[in-house]
Formats: structure tokens, sequence, C-alpha cells
């Protein structure tokens, strides 16, 4: 199952795409895409971001997707235009018809880290060691590749629990 991650941002978008086979995660790619000029007006840049990521759609051919959730922020404006953001992402990602999970922050860092409180130099440390890279990707990238992984995670329990669940076969 080949998993994205999307950590959205107005400025710049972080992604991150995983492939997973039981509990074998493996790294396939991760970046950013940038929304350009901020003199420009909102709706380019909105479409900028939407274009950017079905490019890395077509690139990569995910099966399933996760964002991370709008946090409220001190000022609503920035709140407003983050949830802007993350609209044109959501909008791209459904418009491949691929199923979008939703994390937030603190579920994504527990998941990652094991603490809602983690720092960004911890998150990418751990997504280092979970994916078994030489170097920690950047922390828009990092922050996604946590989202995908902590999806990826999330996925399996259903399984697992089905499997704990199932009559067990007896031999004769």
């Amino acid at each position: 199952m080949r998993w994205i991650g999307i950590d959205p941002g107005l400025r710049t978008t972080g992604f991150g795409v995983i492939d997973v086979d039981g509990q074998k995660l493996t790294y396939v790619a991760s970046g950013t895409i940038e929304s350009g000029d901020p003199a420009k007006g909102l709706p380019e840049r909105l479409g900028a971001l939407y274009a950017g990521v079905k490019e890395v759609l077509e690139t990569y051919r995910p099966e399933s997707a996760a964002i991370e959730e709008v946090f409220l922020n001190v000022n609503p404006r920035s709140t407003l235009m983050l949830g802007q953001a993350r609209g044109a992402v959501i909008a791209a990602l459904v418009s491949e018809k691929l199923p979008v999970a939703e994390y937030s922050a603190l579920r994504v860092k527990q998941a990652i880290v094991g603490t809602g409180r983690a720092a960004k130099p911890q998150v990418q440390e751990m997504v280092k060691r979970l994916l078994r890279l030489s170097r920690a990707p950047g922390p828009d990238a990092s922050d996604a590749l946590g989202v995908a992984i902590c999806a990826a995670h999330h996925a399996q329990i259903p399984q697992a629990i089905t499997a704990a669940l199932a009559p067990k076969k007896r031999s004769k």
C-alpha cells in the first residue's frame, strides 16, 4: 500500500510518500510544494498548491492519503488562510479519488515520537529512524512523512482486531 502524507501550509506544503508492507515502512519520496510569491493573490497561490499536489500524485501514484488537521492559531486570519490551503490540497487528493484520512498534529506526534508535545527536531529524528534514512528530511517533509506513517499504522488497527477476533482453525 502506498501512502501520501501532507502537512498543509499556505507558503509551503510538505509531502511524504511511503510504501507499507505489513509492518515494513519504505521511504519513496518527500519534499515541499511552494505556493509562490506571497505578493500574488490568494487564488493564484491556492491554485499553485493544487497543481503541485496533482503533480506529486501523478508522479508517485499513492493509493491512500492522509493530511494534518488545522490547529487553531492565535491569529484568526492565519487559521483561515491555512484552512484554505488545506482545502486546496484536499480538493487535489479527492479529485484523484483517493481516500483521505485526517489526523491532528498531537496524534501524529504521539504515533511517531510517543508524546504529543514533541518538538519538530524530535519528529525529524524519529522519521529518519523509522524509515532508515541517512539524514532527516526538512521539517515540512518530515511532518508529512509522519502523517503518512501515522495513517499507515492506524489503517492496520482494524485488520489486527479482525485477525485477533477471527475463530481459530483447529487441526485434525
